[in-house]
C-alpha cells in the first residue's frame, strides 16, 4: 500500500536545465532532509527548457526559468523562488540548491530505469474494455497476449489511483512483469483503475478496497467470458494483494499471487508502517490515536481498511496462493505478514509462502526501505521475484 499516514512537509521545489548537447535528459536527485530524503526529477528539452517533477508529492511537468546557462553549467529559478546552481562533471550536476537563503547540496545523475520493455516484442498486446456496470465504470487495459496461452492473470495495483503499469516514480514494474510472463506463454491484463488514463467513471472519491474489488471482478468476468484462457488468476499488488484475497474467497479464480499484501487488520498494520517509517516521531502513536485522526475518520477508505480483517477471506481460499514479501518492506512489513498468512491459509500442496532478504515494497534491491528511496533506486522489480512467479505459475500444471 502506497498511502501512508503521518505529519506531511509541504515543500515548494525548483528545477533546473543545461546546455543542450550535454545535459538534456531525466536528470534525477534527493535532497538530504535528515528524516527522509526527497527525490527530485528534471527534464531538460536539446532546447533548453526545463521542468521539474516531485513524485512524492505528485506534482510533475512544473516549469523553471532559466537564470544562466553554458555547456557545462546551469542557474535557474522558480517563480516560486526556489532557485539551483551546479555544473557538469564525470557525468553528474553537481550543485546547489537554495530556498530562503538555506543551502542543500544536490547533485543530479541521468535517470535510468533499465527494466521498463522496449518494442519490438515476441507477443501480441491488445487495449480492451470491461465494464463495472454497479460503479458505472469503464475500465480500460492492456491484454498481453502470447501465442498459444493458457493462462492468463488480472494485475491489480496497490492503493491509491494508478496507471496499468502501476506507474510510480517512473518504474513501470507491471509492465516489467508482464513483459517477462508473456516471453514464457503466460497472458496478463493490467488495467488503468477507475477514473484515471483511460479508464473512465465510477466513484473516485468515496471508494473503499471492496469498490475496487468489483473492478476487479469484472475484470476476471471479462476474462472468463472471453473464452481464451484454461485458468484465470490475479496478481495483486499491496491493496491489491487483499482484493485477490477477496475474490479468492469467492472462488472467482483458479490461482492467487499476492506481492506485499496485507494479511493483517488495516489498524494494525498502519500502526506498525507508521512506527517503521516514522520513527521516534511514533513512539507514542496507538490504533486508538490513529482511529481519532479525522483524516481517517472522514475518509472512506482509509475507514474501511481500518476495519478490514484479511484473514476471514484468506481462510477460505481454496485455490492455490503464492504470497511473497520483501524483509525490508516498511508498507507491508513482511514478518507481521507472513507469520499471519501461516496461521489462517488453508492447506494447499501448491502454496507458497517466501520472503526476499534486501528487498522493498516494491521489491527493490534497497538500502534502507523507505518510500523516499524507490525513485532512488534504477531496478523497478526483481528479476529474481519475476521468475520465482513465471516458475510457480508453471508448477500448476505439474
Amino acid at each position: 500500500m502506497k498511502r501512508i499516514v503521518y505529519l506531511s512537509v509541504v515543500l515548494a521545489l525548483m528545477a533546473l536545465t543545461g546546455a543542450a548537447q550535454n545535459i538534456s535528459g531525466s536528470w534525477t536527485g534527493a535532497l538530504d532532509l535528515q528524516e527522509y530524503q526527497l527525490p527530485l526529477v528534471f527534464h531538460i528539452t536539446p532546447d533548453g527548457r526545463c521542468t521539474w517533477d516531485s513524485p512524492m508529492e505528485k506534482a510533475r511537468d512544473i516549469p523553471a526559468e532559466i537564470i544562466y546557462l553554458s555547456p557545462d553549467s546551469i542557474c535557474l529559478t522558480t517563480p516560486i523562488g526556489f532557485t539551483y546552481a551546479g555544473r557538469l562533471q564525470d557525468n553528474v550536476i553537481h550543485g546547489t540548491f537554495t530556498q530562503n537563503g538555506m543551502s542543500f547540496p544536490l547533485d543530479l545523475a541521468i535517470m535510468k530505469r533499465p527494466q521498463t520493455p522496449q518494442p519490438p516484442f515476441p507477443y501480441q498486446t491488445q487495449v480492451v474494455k470491461f465494464n463495472n456496470p454497479k460503479a458505472g465504470a469503464t475500465l480500460v487495459g492492456t491484454l498481453t497476449m502470447p501465442q498459444d496461452a493458457r493462462c492468463v492473470l488480472l494485475m491489480v495495483t496497490g492503493s491509491g489511483i494508478q496507471n496499468r503499469d502501476e506507474e510510480i516514480m517512473y518504474h513501470k514494474p507491471f509492465a516489467v512483469i508482464a513483459d517477462r510472463l508473456a516471453r514464457q506463454g503466460i497472458a496478463t491484463l493490467r488495467y488503468d483503475d477507475r477514473g484515471y488514463g483511460e479508464s473512465v467513471g465510477g466513484d473516485v472519491m468515496n471508494a473503499t478496497t471492496r469498490d475496487f474489488a468489483e473492478d476487479a471482478m469484472s475484470g476476471i468476468e471479462w476474462l472468463r467470458q472471453s473464452g481464451r484462457f484454461q485458468q484465470v488468476g490475479i496478481l495483486g499488488h499491496s491493496e491489491g494483494g487483499s482484493i485477490a484475497f477477496m475474490l479468492g474467497a469467492q472462488g472467482l479464480v483458479d490461482f492467487i499471487v499476492s506481492l506485499a499484501g496485507p494479511t493483517v487488520q488495516g489498524d494494525t498494520l498502519l500502526l506498525e508502517q507508521n512506527k517503521l517509517i516514522a520513527g521516534e516521531l511514533a513512539k507514542n502513536l496507538t490504533v486508538e490515536v490513529l482511529r481519532r485522526d479525522p483524516r481517517i475518520q472522514q475518509n472512506p477508505w482509509y475507514s474501511f481498511f481500518m476495519d478490514y480483517n484479511p484473514q476471514a477471506d484468506i481462510a477460505q481460499i481454496t485455490c492455490p496462493m503464492m504470497v511473497i514479501n520483501g524483509e525490508k518492506d516498511t508498507q507491508v512489513p513482511c514478518e507481521m505478514c507472513l507469520s499471519a498468512m501461516r496461521d489462517v491459509m488453508p492447506a494447499n500442496a501448491h502454496h507458497l509462502i517466501k520472503s526476499y532478504p534486501g528487498l522493498n515494497h516494491l521489491f527493490q534491491h534497497c538500502e534502507t526501505g523507505m518510500p523516499d528511496e524507490y525513485g532512488i533506486i534504477e531496478e523497478s522489480i526483481s528479476e529474481d521475484v519475476v521468475n520465482d512467479i513465471i516458475t510457480w505459475i508453471k508448477s500448476l500444471d505439474d
